[in-house]
């Protein structure tokens, strides 16, 4: 893996795992057993300035690429934070890409210093319950009132909504009958998530319980009109430009959370002594664990090549989604492995590696379904028909 690795990534992956070592295996058994977001966690990353390793330096950022930032994000990933530690630093380090490509210089010099400084953290709100995927069809309004837009609506599936100071939210300005396209008509604000006009409830989940996941409904919440970003009904146009860095994302953290629980089943594999010798001398064994190895590297190297699309300003999107979809096939599969190869330890908690198979099943899942994906591979890069 350190071959496909420049200099400058090495470094910086080192540099992640080194402060990731402050918050060792049982820091994220206690998250996940108690909940609460990693505060020292994140305060660390942030005061080591990682939060703004993609943002631009005018701005307080380093200025590096997708591909600098998904390789932190994987080496973090692969100490055991897992899922929890990157959902913890997601949106500070890309989630808002839409303000630093279309929003003012007045709002970029209001709006990024503070995240990229850990002072303010933010959510993202898309997704909404009759909408799924279906984003052209969300029904959150945003209704311009003179100096400010009043919003009303719910979105679901909000993570760190407990926590978060403020909210990147797509809302509809435009009703959809009164659009030429359904894809007008949506306009994306980056404002206060003001607890006066919202009710924020959490989901109790499968993982990953120390970054919070939530509902939010909307009543009659004002936003500045300072804060919309860009030009009134172009959000989903604008929202697409962090897409592909997500699926990046996503896909290099798969592969960081599949690498930490194969580790741990090599460790366990070499260790655990049955019929007087190692379970490791084992084919059975040890051929899923090869597999696993030799699948990792492969849709890594896919990640990477995204990444460098992406970098590039080339066109990524299929690649973005292949990559997402190896990398969680692979990780999912990682982990089961992992959890059987430890036989019933494999179940106990102590072990770690059934909190990473739960964790990693958020990211084979979201934020795109594997089906969806083979849909748009299928009509964008085959030139197939539509399927729907």
């Amino acid at each position: 893996m350190e071959n496909t690795l420049s200099e400058q990534q090495l470094e910086i992956r080192e540099a992640a795992l080194k402060l990731c070592r402050q918050f060792g295996l049982d820091y994220w058994l206690e998250r996940d057993r108690e909940g609460g977001f990693p505060e020292e966690f994140y305060r660390a990353v942030a005061d080591a300035g990682w939060l703004g390793i993609a943002m631009p330096e005018a701005y307080g950022g380093s200025g590096l690429g997708i591909s600098d930032a998904a390789v932190f994000l994987q080496a973090v990933a692969e100490s055991g934070g897992a899922a929890q530690a990157c959902s913890a630093i997601h949106m500070n380090i890309f989630g808002l890409q839409p303000v630093v490509i279309f929003g003012s210089e007045d709002q970029k010099q209001r709006m990024l210093p503070p995240l990229i400084r850990g002072e303010v953290k933010a959510c993202f709100g898309v997704t909404e319950p009759d909408a799924g995927l279906n984003t052209t069809k969300l029904k959150t309004r945003a209704l311009r009132d003179g100096d400010r837009y009043v919003v009303n609506g719910k979105k679901v599936w909000i993570s760190t909504a407990q926590v978060a100071d403020n909210i990147l939210l797509l809302a509809r300005t435009t009703p959809i009958e009164e659009c030429r396209s359904p894809t007008e008509g949506l306009s994306i604000f980056y404002t206060k998530l003001d607890r006066d006009y919202v009710t924020i409830r959490e989901i109790d989940k499968m993982g990953r319980k120390g970054v919070d996941t939530n509902e939010i409904f909307f009543e009659d919440m004002p936003i500045p009109a300072e804060d919309l970003i860009g030009e009134e009904g172009q959000g989903f146009k604008y929202i697409l430009h962090g897409m592909n860095a997500e699926r990046v994302f996503v896909a290099a953290e798969a592969v960081g959370i599949a690498r930490a629980a194969n580790e741990r089943a090599i460790q366990y594999a070499k260790d655990r002594i049955v019929f007087d010798r190692p379970i490791g001398m084992n084919q059975g064994v040890q051929h899923p664990l090869a597999q696993n190895w030799a699948n990792l590297e492969a849709a890594n190297l896919m990640m990477l090549h995204a990444a460098k699309l992406y970098d590039q300003g080339l066109p990524c999107g299929s690649e973005a989604n292949a990559s997402k979809l190896l990398a969680s096939q692979a990780a999912v599969e990682t982990c089961k492995n992992a959890v059987l190869t430890h036989g019933g330890y494999g179940y106990a908690k102590e072990y770690h590696v059934e909190r990473f198979l739960r964790e990693v099943m958020i990211l084979y899942i979201a934020p795109v379904s594997p089906q969806l994906i083979l849909c748009n591979i299928a009509e964008k890069k085959l030139g197939l028909p539509k399927s729907y």
